[in-house]
């Protein structure tokens, strides 16, 4: 397993994690998970990704459970905050008072004296940012976080939060947690560009285009029974981003390169992701044992620039991006 740090700042991670949204503590089998978890510290796996609206809480207590028969130095948990967890008026978004309860709730669930990175899910434009700012410093003055970060933010709110976390006087946004992959390279854009100026990491989330790239579905045909895409609590975002004639021609495209290399379609294409600049990390998830063993080899993996030239021609960037 390889490890990068996250962007400019002393935390080391390793370029894949595992991560828990819609898997752990939803759709995957307690034993399997466990055997996951344990296939992904085996393979040195180092952190795991999770978020307080993950079904409800129900996924931060899945994953604290199985994290707390290991030494606590030796992973980096990352939650997050941000989404609805309630009826109320402020059970929502990133004032100060949301972040605050929902951070002590999270720890409660987790089981954890501490959250290594706590996470923004979102933008929240009804919350001025330097409470947001504010409330993450406090955050971690008390030790219940070590650093911050956000998901899904666009570049020019990155460079405002650190603009102002530095007039403030507070610690800025460490990591960035983006949607990424051969099917969605909208970061490449602008948010790539800024955070590389930043020294902000990138983690990617839904790296194989939840599971289109992993090549196992046919073009032509319906999804198979028992596979995401055909289980309607979960595939609307496949659906809707992905599920395309041609999309699904291009991951068996990717396929076949991939075995030319001995890899897997998922393994070229996560190892697509990690050899740009910007990124630090792939979250990877797993509804069965054998995915884990498949994601965490790519930890391994060297990918030439000749074969990302490839994948990058296959797969070009929307026309709005392109120079």
């Amino acid at each position: 397993m390889q490890y990068r740090q996250v962007g400019k700042w002393g935390l080391r991670i390793s370029t894949v994690g595992l991560g828990s949204y819609l898997t752990i503590g939803m759709h995957v089998d307690d034993d399997v998970a466990a055997e996951c978890v344990k296939i992904a510290f085996d393979s040195g796996v180092n952190w795991f990704d999770t978020a307080n609206a993950y079904n409800k809480g129900q996924a931060e207590i899945a994953l604290g459970k199985l994290l707390k028969g290991h030494p606590r130095e030796s992973f980096v948990l990352a939650t997050k905050v941000w989404a609805p967890m309630g009826p109320g008026p402020n059970d929502r978004g990133l004032s100060a008072k949301h972040v605050f309860e929902q951070c002590d709730a999270s720890l409660k669930r987790l089981q954890m004296d501490y959250i290594d990175l706590y996470q923004c899910h979102r933008p929240d434009p009804d919350t001025p940012l330097e409470e947001t700012i504010r409330i993450m410093d406090d955050l971690a003055r008390r030790g219940k976080i070590l650093y911050w970060g956000t998901s899904e933010w666009p570049a020019e709110l990155l460079q405002q939060a650190c603009d102002l976390a530095r007039e403030m006087g507070c610690r800025p946004p460490v990591c960035n947690q983006p949607r990424y992959s051969l099917l969605w390279r909208n970061p490449e854009g602008h948010v790539f560009p800024t955070t590389l100026r930043l020294g902000i990491g990138n983690v990617l989330f839904s790296p194989l285009a939840h599971g289109v790239l992993s090549a196992k579905y046919e073009p032509g045909q319906p999804p198979p029974a028992g596979t995401r895409a055909a289980d309607e609590t979960q595939n609307k975002i496949m659906m809707d981003l992905y599920w395309t004639e041609e999309n699904l021609r291009k991951a068996k495209q990717v396929a076949e390169i991939a075995g030319d290399l001995g890899l897997t379609a998922a393994q070229l294409s996560l190892a697509w992701c990690l050899h740009h600049p910007a990124v630090t990390s792939v979250i990877t998830g797993a509804t069965k044992v054998e995915q884990m063993k498949d994601n965490v080899a790519v930890g391994e993996v060297e990918l030439s620039d000749e074969v990302y030239d490839k994948l990058c021609d296959l797969f070009p960037v929307p026309a709005s991006l392109a120079p």
